[in-house]
């Protein structure tokens, strides 16, 4: 019975250590210190929330700048890849469809492994560029200009890649380049 009483003992600790108060001091130092991250950085036009600067959104069509290709349709929930094979048939057909379409560079043309990725390299965004200020009206150099002044450096300097959140890019090219058909 003593053994009981000192396992029901450490249950109950353990389970107001571990189920109550690290999530809570973690909950509240990420409001805290990373509030926007922790509210799931979600993007506002005006006051219209208009989707997550960490989650991809398919956009179509020559006004704007396209993502990633997905294997899940940019679906959160069933996030993944393809599961096709390097050497897989289906793969080159895809990969020659999705170079033809938004040009050669690698994230153009290969998923990312969620699916889901918000963010394009700015050789991409270079690729894209041409299509989007025909479509626009406007100057290729215009539409290069943006993409620069919106491309995000490495973390810290030396982390990750330099990138180009397409949500970001597209909502400030609907501001600064407005679509006269819309």
């Amino acid at each position: 019975m003593r053994t009981f009483l000192t396992s029901l003992k450490l249950f109950l600790v353990m389970t107001a250590l571990t189920g109550f108060a690290y999530p809570l001091l973690v909950t509240g130092y990420a409001a805290v210190f990373h509030g926007k991250e922790a509210g799931g950085s979600i993007v506002y036009n005006g006051d219209k929330a208009v989707g997550s600067a960490l989650i991809a959104q398919k956009f179509t069509g020559p006004l704007y700048f396209h993502p990633r290709p997905s294997a899940v349709g940019y679906n959160t929930l069933p996030s993944g890849g393809s599961n096709l094979s390097p050497a897989s048939a289906a793969l080159r057909e895809l990969a020659a469809a999705r170079a033809a379409a938004d040009g050669d560079s690698p994230d153009m043309i290969y998923a990312s492994a969620s699916g889901l990725d918000p963010d394009i390299s700015p050789a991409a965004a270079f690729a894209q560029s041409g299509r989007v200020a025909q479509a626009r009206g406007v100057l290729k150099v215009d539409i290069i200009s943006l993409v620069n002044a919106l491309t995000e450096k490495r973390s810290l300097g030396v982390m990750g890649e330099p990138r180009v959140n397409v949500l970001t890019l597209n909502l400030a090219l609907d501001r600064k380049y407005p679509y006269a058909g819309k």
